[in-house]
C-alpha cells in the first residue's frame, strides 16, 4: 500500500506542475463522449503518457489524455479514455486514475458510459 500511495503522489506532483488548481470532481468519459470535454474551459492537458503510472488507454475512440479546467465554473479533471480489464490491466490500475482525481481534491466522480442492447422491443 505503501508504494500505491507513493506513486498516487508522485502522479499528482506531474498533473500539479501543469495545473495547480484543487479538482471538486473528476470525470471519466466513455466511449463517444469525449465531445464534452470540448465544453470544459481548459487550463491544462496531459497525456496519460505523462503521468506517472496510468495506463494507456488502447480503445479506439479514447484519446488518452487528462482535461483539467472548469465545466460551469466548477474546478474538474475529466478522462478522454478509460482503461478496461479485457486489455490486461489490473484492477488496481484501472482505478489508480481515481485515486489521483480525488488526490487532487476531487469529492465527486462522473462515470459516463456507452451501452447497448440486444433486445428489439
Amino acid at each position: 500500500m505503501l508504494n500505491l500511495l507513493a506513486q498516487i503522489d508522485e502522479a499528482v506532483a506531474a498533473v500539479r506542475r501543469r495545473w495547480p488548481s484543487t479538482a471538486r470532481a473528476g470525470i471519466i468519459l466513455g466511449t463517444g463522449l469525449g465531445s464534452l470535454a470540448q465544453q470544459i474551459e481548459t487550463e491544462a492537458t496531459l497525456d496519460y503518457e505523462s503521468v506517472p503510472y496510468f495506463p494507456r488507454s488502447t480503445s479506439i475512440g479514447h484519446t488518452g489524455q487528462l482535461v483539467c479546467g472548469r465545466l460551469q465554473g466548477l474546478p474538474i479533471v475529466a478522462m478522454e479514455g478509460r482503461f478496461h480489464a479485457y486489455e490486461g490491466y489490473t484492477q488496481q490500475q484501472i482505478t489508480f486514475p481515481v485515486r489521483v482525481m480525488k488526490a487532487l481534491g476531487a469529492e465527486l466522480l462522473i462515470v459516463s458510459n456507452a451501452c447497448g442492447g440486444m433486445n428489439p422491443h
